[in-house]
């Protein structure tokens, strides 16, 4: 699995140092041995090798050499009593750090990682590589962050298409305030010719006018009844005569799955539809046949803010598609390769903390080409020194394989 990784090339990996250098430490000066980026180091490097929890953050450091430690920043005991901060330092540290600092540090690195591997693809003007590009938003609950006194946590982030790199991320308390952190959470970004995509649950009007019209991006919003009259304004089109313009299947996961896909230009002159900056109606019809059961059919509408000539039915549906890859590409691997949803971290900024380092092992990974990201932790995990050389920080000068 790590030679599917190749040489890594030290000169565009940047490293994680600076970063980590942004985020405020939270503790008193007195007392404090450790520097706050370091023992973030030793908690990204322990993700990136697998660890799901604040022991096994300990424990990575534990099995590291003095000179990885030492590179990290790691200072050693006057007593030489203990070398690496414990996992009672560490729950502290992230049950104490500022969340949303965090979040921005590793938004950053992982946009700079992303745009590196990236821009020798990519062409001119978002279409001309016959892919469009664009982020997804969308929210996860944190199920093993509930007590009897509080709720679980709940988080927005922001996700490339393709290559899963999570982008940005804030946390909303609760589901229902995911559409009041659609704008803070896509601020920071540099969104011009982006492709936005989301859910029906953020298809609010006044952020779409705020995304097209002051970050310069596009977008493409499922319409459902929460939006009555878009919807059966959508709805009305005359499906039936317009032929269908790209289909594609697939079969995995014990079902079988077809859609097809329909565009209708609307026009301001005849009426137009009732959602800002729209340009084209979508209609995606999906059938599906699970191993056992009947098959199940739906039609989902949506509206973009593209025009025919930007984007092709093709580029749409994979863009559509790619929105509900997410949950596959993403939230799959947090949920069962980190065991997100049993992790039981609940004090402080530590939920949300933990995510984020997900999000940063995830995204250095996929970044690297890292197909199977369980694989790739499990041999990752018993030398702690290739962990290093991902993150930017060099150890070894021979980097092949790591």
């Amino acid at each position: 699995m790590l030679v599917k990784l190749g040489p890594l090339d030290t000169g565009r990996i940047a490293d994680l140092h600076p970063y980590f250098d942004s985020v405020p430490d939270p503790r008193a000066r007195r007392g404090r041995w450790y520097s706050l980026t370091a023992i973030l180091l030793v908690c990204a490097c322990a993700v990136v090798s697998g660890a799901r929890s604040i022991d096994e953050l300990a424990e990575w450091g534990q099995r590291a050499s003095n000179t990885l430690l030492t590179v990290i920043g790691i200072r050693r005991h006057l007593l030489r009593w203990r070398r690496t901060p414990a996992s009672a330092t560490i729950g502290r540290v992230l049950g104490a750090v500022d969340g949303d600092a965090l979040d921005r540090a590793v938004g950053a690195y992982l946009a700079d990682r992303h745009r590196a591997a990236t821009e020798p693809a990519q062409a001119p003007s978002p279409s001309a590589s016959g892919r469009l590009r664009a982020i997804a938003v969308d929210g996860k609950a944190l199920k093993g962050s509930a007590r009897l006194t509080a709720a679980r946590r709940h988080l927005l982030s922001s996700v490339t298409h393709g290559t899963v790199v999570p982008l940005a991320q804030v946390e909303v308390g609760a589901k229902t305030n995911e559409t009041t952190h659609f704008r803070p959470l896509l601020a920071p970004l540099d969104l011009t010719g982006t492709v936005v995509t989301f859910d029906a649950l953020h298809s609010v009007k006044a952020n779409i006018s705020w995304l097209v019209g002051t970050k310069k991006a596009h977008y493409i919003a499922v319409i459902k009844t929460n939006q009555p009259t878009a919807y059966a304004q959508l709805a009305a089109l005359p499906w039936q005569s317009i032929a269908v313009q790209h289909t594609a299947s697939g079969a995995g996961h014990g079902r079988r799955e077809s859609r097809s896909i329909k565009t209708c230009g609307i026009a301001d002159e005849l009426g137009g539809i009732a959602f800002p900056h729209a340009r084209l109606a979508i209609r995606v019809h999906r059938r599906r046949k699970q191993t056992g059961r009947r098959e199940t059919r739906e039609s989902v509408y949506a509206v973009t803010s593209l025009d025919a000539h930007q984007a092709g039915p093709a580029d749409l549906a994979a863009a559509i598609r790619g929105h509900w890859g997410v949950e596959d590409s993403s939230h799959h691997i947090r949920d069962v390769t980190f065991a997100k949803d049993a992790s039981t971290v609940h004090a402080g900024t530590a939920p949300r903390a933990m995510a984020t380092l997900r999000n940063l092992a995830i995204g250095v990974l996929k970044t690297l080409g890292a197909d199977n990201i369980a694989k790739t932790t499990r041999a990752i995990r018993d030398e702690p020194q290739r962990a290093l050389p991902i993150l930017g920080i060099t150890n070894d000068p021979d980097t092949y394989g790591t």
